[in-house]
């Protein structure tokens, strides 16, 4: 590995969005450390994916949640690299609970909502400090337009609400170092979790309401995380940025109450 190329650390990057993202840097010729915590064979897979199209890559396995764990991950990365250029904040921490607010735990509640926090806390602070001595970086977060949205999910919104506004601080800190911070806030996309929870009614609503005619898939969120990290979108910074196939537009337009105001 030569120390002038370009690396990029992807967590939860063994499957759906964090696997696209890792295979998308890859192929954009970045050593991609593909960061997983218990499906080993999952991410030697993407590993071996991005080798077979030319690019580099490894495995690491780290728990995100846990403090210790991503202090020696970002030290492993520093020390054999010696720089980070970019940290894609992907892995998804704790399965939410779908109850609605009357059925739901507060168990359950804090849990999602404490592992959303701290998966991101620790890899960004630690991230921040190698960047903050290079002074450059880019720090991108996966979020949810959920975060928008009441419903079944009182959980899991609260979570993407909550690191939304955590990644605005980020970026404020991120600012002063020269080290660009967004967060891409993804509707439905079709993975391998989020496919099994689609229904076939479920599924022609999202697609009827999309310009794109169907669900995005992991792929098109890869080409965004990339797009995002990329130097030409070095003006943007601190911002959320919806990616849904224009579901919200679409929603809103074909919804009853829009025709009595044309």
């Amino acid at each position: 590995m030569k120390q002038h190329e370009r690396v990029a650390l992807i967590s939860g990057a063994g499957r759906g969005i964090g696997a696209a993202t890792a295979r998308e840097f890859g192929r954009r010729g970045y050593h991609v450390v593909v960061n997983y915590r218990s499906n080993a064979d999952a991410a030697a897979s993407v590993v071996e994916a991005i080798e077979k199209q030319g690019g580099s890559a490894r495995a690491v396995r780290a728990d995100v949640c846990d403090a210790d764990e991503v202090a020696a991950l970002i030290e492993e990365v520093r020390g054999e690299h010696g720089h980070i250029d970019v940290l894609v904040c992907n892995a998804n921490t704790v399965n939410p609970s779908f109850a609605p607010l009357t059925e739901l735990s507060w168990e359950a509640f804090a849990d999602k909502v404490n592992g959303e926090l701290s998966g991101v806390f620790f890899l960004s602070q630690r991230a921040l400090a190698v960047m903050r001595e290079q002074r450059a970086g880019r720090i991108i977060f996966i979020s949810s337009t959920a975060a928008d949205y009441i419903g079944m999910a009182v959980a899991h919104s609260t979570a993407k609400a909550a690191l939304n506004t955590f990644s605005r601080h980020v970026a404020g800190v991120g600012a002063q170092y020269g080290v660009t911070v967004n967060t891409i806030a993804f509707g439905a996309v079709r993975t391998e979790s989020s496919g099994q929870g689609f229904s076939e009614g479920l599924q022609k609503y999202l697609t009827d309401r999309s310009v794109l005619t169907r669900l995005v898939e992991p792929e098109d969120a890869a080409r965004t995380v990339a797009l995002v990290a990329d130097d030409d979108f070095g003006a943007v910074a601190g911002q959320l940025i919806r990616v849904e196939g224009g579901y919200d537009v679409l929603d809103q337009q074909l919804h009853p109450l829009t025709g009595h105001f044309n």
